[in-house]
């Protein structure tokens, strides 16, 4: 039985080469890369809040450097007082560059620059803006977007790339490095203290609306003390969609599914919609990201032959 294509593009990456499949049937490289537009400007509309026109902008990213390595942290406080002295400007500044990118990327004769200058820019937030995702600190949460949404809009940047898709061998070693990253973090001793996972989703409902916050305080009652099991079950799942891509198809389809299903109950319960509806937050964190890649990875259609290979 075969394994799963690798979409990232309107063409699938077969097992045995990228130009196995016929260039046929809708572009989906495009809509993906339409997806991730929308995403973009959503960034901005964020960025455009009056509260990241104010010093608490730069105070949320100064946060990012605690418990980082100096030579991390270090660049991260100089850039967050920067931003605090001259808050208003450099914001219209931040906000309209993601602008121009989700424009870029929806314009298809800008695609390829705007794609280009998304993964510089997604590696700046990424370190200055999410120190690293807390990667460094042993406090990275995977529940809570940890690697985080930065590094996530690169990835999608590459595998998304209009010339030609990403190679199947390489793009699934980017999609087994991601996943068993998560399932790694969900082990660490901060995540799976008895009542990590309880304390931490208890605290997303903070500013959130009613139903928000009464979400995330069921959630957290249900998990009560067993963060570890939690932890453990997080880790498996974490594992079995990062092997799901070397699986014969049906079962690597399975897997995929999985991964949306995951991202969705991150993005909905662990990160509380992204906290956009309480106010302050410049991106809609990984949920989203995961579930887009996710479908970056799925079969857009059957190589010819492929239903009676063996």
């Amino acid at each position: 039985m075969s394994e799963i294509a690798v979409v990232a593009g309107g063409r699938a990456a077969w097992r045995d080469g990228p130009d196995t499949a016929p260039d046929t049937g809708p572009d989906t490289r495009r809509v993906l890369q339409l997806a991730l537009a929308g995403l973009w400007l959503l960034d901005a509309l964020l960025q455009y809040q009056p509260m990241m026109f104010s010093k608490a902008f730069g105070q949320t990213l100064a946060a990012t450097a605690d418990g980082n390595p100096g030579f991390i942290a270090r660049p991260i406080t100089w850039d967050a007082t920067l931003i605090q002295q001259h808050a208003v400007a450099l914001n219209v500044v931040f906000a309209t560059i993601q602008l121009l990118l989700g424009l870029g990327i929806a314009f298809r004769p800008t695609a390829r620059l705007a794609l280009a200058a998304s993964v510089a820019w997604s590696a700046g937030v990424w370190w200055f803006g999410e120190g690293l995702g807390g990667m460094l600190t042993g406090t990275a949460n995977p529940v809570t977007g940890a690697p985080g949404a930065a590094i996530l809009y690169a990835l999608l940047a590459v595998l998304l790339w209009p010339a030609r898709p990403a190679a199947a061998r390489a793009a699934r070693a980017l999609w087994l490095v991601l996943w068993l990253t998560l399932a790694w973090l969900a082990l660490q001793p901060a995540n799976r203290a008895p009542r990590a996972l309880h304390d931490t989703l208890a605290s997303m409902g903070s500013g959130e609306p009613g139903r928000v916050a009464v979400l995330e305080r069921d959630a957290a009652a249900v998990i009560g003390g067993h963060g570890l099991a939690a932890s453990i079950v997080l880790a498996a799942a974490f594992t079995l969609v990062a092997i799901g891509v070397y699986l014969p198809r049906p079962a690597a389809l399975s897997t995929l599914v999985l991964a949306v299903a995951i991202a969705v109950v991150i993005w909905v319960i662990g990160e509380a919609f992204g906290m956009i509806l309480a106010g302050g937050a410049t991106d809609p964190n990984s949920g989203p990201l995961l579930a887009l890649l996710a479908l970056a990875y799925w079969p857009a259609r059957t190589a010819p032959g492929e239903g009676r290979r063996s």
